[in-house]
């Protein structure tokens, strides 16, 4: 349990209580009505159905009377034909009815699960959503809810009609004759345990279908997005085997599935089959003994195939059933699984944030046997920047994570403005904290919509000043259509840099008290470097700055440097006074440099890395 209430463990996502079919029947509840109506209209169609095989016995033995007597009473005969003729129509037209409102059902239902699933994802804790492959939840979001939407469609109405016409048929056979229904009703239970066992043996083997086809599609997303490196590294070959492999884990897992849910319906068709050749042995003994006539006989058979066909539909539907059962565990996993809980808003709070942050002994750990960060003191004031700088693995990074509360420290706390962020929502915080990071996120849409993003409402106007202030603006206005062009979600046609100042004019725009700069300039060249830099300059002033970097040009302005090294602050002042201590940052100007440190810079801007 994190410390704002959130539960965390390795696996986020965990299985629903109840269970799966529990689970959904308790999720379809906004869809009462219409199964109501489905229902209904499945007890009126079964019914009129049933009437039918009544009918046509009662015409079969008054042809037979009337031929060995006075005649047959055609127009009475007639009369009883066109009754079931409408009953036919009738049953017809609520099928069609019925089979409406199962669309409904099922396309209602998948929408539904879709807009919880995309709200849910911004609810996830950023730790524990980063554990989870980003293919395999977005195959829970696109393919089970399709394929859960198909097993709803096709089968709902299907298993109502199926099951209430076992029901009525079986009940109407034990009216006309208890003995032949005995001998169907054997044949009926018998294919019922058979669909059982054979559909408890297929569901594992559709879990694994949906799981393999969660993780190809993984493997699909991730070689898209790096198209460009497998390429450079001459890895396609890699890929296509890695590709192949889990294609051939998905082959191997539905045609299980597949093969022993196929099983069921052929096994369920030969006992019923069985069941209908003792039915008319019997049914011709029972005729010669004079103790059914030919018309009974007639509408017991009739029921016999009523009753046969459904329990055919039924071992049909099995792997659908089946299929759709376990995607709407792996829906239910991602719906059930434990979200971020915003603390309260604590009262009395100023409007207006000025941005004093301040680190009080701070620590942090994965596991509780291995500190990551441990007793960080810092602080950041409005106005002015604070730099952290050391290896890889230091710390550095998880400071700003824990400033966003992506994370939770394990003991210390961060202040804004001297409230505690712990006891703060997480909204609220995030409000009031801009983000420049190494990673150029864009997404499908023009350059102003994606500058945008950065301020709900914003005006074309503020747009376009945002991006004079992050000196975007001279190149957006060479691009094809100006602020207008459209960008797809890799940026194509964009460098680097010029990403990286759209996401620059982007955090303008949201006018931050704080601001964190995470490796803002490690995927650019020396001399986009510098534009950039003149545009995070000019977005640090007036606010409270933490810089994370390792070129230390990005740091050499900085008010205050923090050298971290295995989670604790060793070293802490100025550029010069760091470079005059011959500590971990002199070592690291040095490697950054590979020579002699130069003499520090008394003021202005830098020219070159320090």
């Amino acid at each position: 349990m994190s410390a704002d209430g959130t539960r965390t463990r390795p696996d986020a996502l965990s299985r629903p209580r109840g269970g799966t079919v529990r689970w959904l029947l308790r999720e379809m509840r906004q869809e009462r009505w219409a199964l109501a109506a489905v229902v209904a209209t499945g007890v009126a169609t079964v019914g009129l159905t049933l009437l039918v095989p009544l009918l046509l016995g009662a015409v079969t033995d008054r042809i037979l009377t009337g031929a060995r007597g006075q005649g047959v009473d055609y127009p009475a005969v007639a009369r009883a034909l066109l009754v079931v003729s409408g009953l036919v129509a009738t049953s017809v037209f609520l099928a069609f009815l019925r089979g409406r409102l199962t669309v409904r059902v099922a396309q209602h239902t998948a929408r539904r699960f879709r807009g919880r699933c995309a709200a849910k994802l911004t609810r996830l804790p950023v730790r524990d959503l980063g554990r989870q492959s980003r293919g395999d939840v977005l195959s829970r979001i696109t393919n089970d809810i399709d394929n859960l939407a198909q097993a709803l469609q096709q089968a709902l109405g299907g298993l109502i009609a199926a099951v209430l016409t076992v029901l009525g048929a079986m009940a109407a056979m034990l009216w006309i004759s208890p003995l032949l229904t005995l001998v169907a009703l054997g044949t009926v239970v018998l294919s019922a345990v058979v669909i059982r066992v054979l559909g408890r043996r297929a569901q594992p083997r559709f879990a694994e279908q949906w799981e393999a086809t969660g993780r190809l599609g993984a493997h699909a997303e991730e070689m898209y997005t790096g198209h460009a490196l497998v390429v450079l590294h001459r890895r396609q070959r890699e890929a296509a085997e890695v590709f192949a492999g889990h294609n051939e884990a998905v082959r191997r897992a539905g045609f299980a599935a597949q093969f022993r849910s196929g099983i069921i319906e052929p096994a369920a068709t030969f006992l019923g089959h069985t069941g209908y050749v003792l039915i008319a042995v019997l049914g011709g003994l029972r005729i010669a003994s004079g103790t059914m006539t030919v018309g009974g006989i007639q509408a017991f058979v009739q029921y016999t195939l009523q009753v046969n066909q459904p329990v055919a539909q039924l071992a049909a539907y099995a792997d659908l059933v089946q299929s759709g059962v376990a995607s709407a565990r792996r829906i239910s996993e991602l719906l059930g699984a434990p979200e971020e809980r915003p603390g309260p808003v604590p009262a009395g709070r100023p409007a207006t944030v000025r941005g004093h942050v301040r680190f009080e002994d701070v620590s942090f750990r994965y596991d509780p046997d291995v500190p990551l960060i441990e007793g960080v003191r810092a602080t950041l004031a409005p106005g002015r920047t604070l730099a952290v700088v050391g290896p890889t693995g230091a710390g550095k990074s998880t400071l700003a994570h824990l400033l966003l509360r992506f994370e939770e420290p394990s003991g210390g706390r961060i202040t804004l403005d001297g409230t505690d962020i712990g006891t703060m929502s997480r909204t609220e915080l995030r409000r009031h904290i801009g983000v420049v990071s190494q990673d150029t996120w864009l997404f499908a849409g023009t350059v102003a919509e994606n500058i945008g993003y950065g301020a709900e409402g914003a005006s074309r106007e503020d747009i376009v000043a945002a991006a004079r202030s992050a000196c975007a603006d001279p190149f957006i206005r060479t691009l094809p259509d100006g602020y207008d062009t459209e960008l797809d979600e890799d940026g194509g046609g964009l460098s680097a840099g010029e990403k990286q100042l759209l996401t620059i004019a982007r955090a303008f725009l949201a006018r931050p008290a704080v601001l964190v700069l995470d490796e803002a300039t490690s995927s650019v060249d020396t001399r986009t470097e510098l534009l950039v830099q003149q545009a995070m300059t000019a977005l640090r002033r007036d606010r409270a700055c933490l810089v994370i970097a390792h070129r230390l040009s990005t740091v050499r302005e900085a008010d205050e440097i923090v050298v971290m090294e295995t989670g604790r602050v060793t070293e802490r002042g100025t550029h010069p006074e760091l470079l005059a201590a011959g500590g971990t940052y002199a070592r690291l100007c040095r490697s950054a440099l590979s020579g002699p440190v130069p003499a520090p810079a008394p003021s202005g801007p830098a020219a070159a890395p320090a």
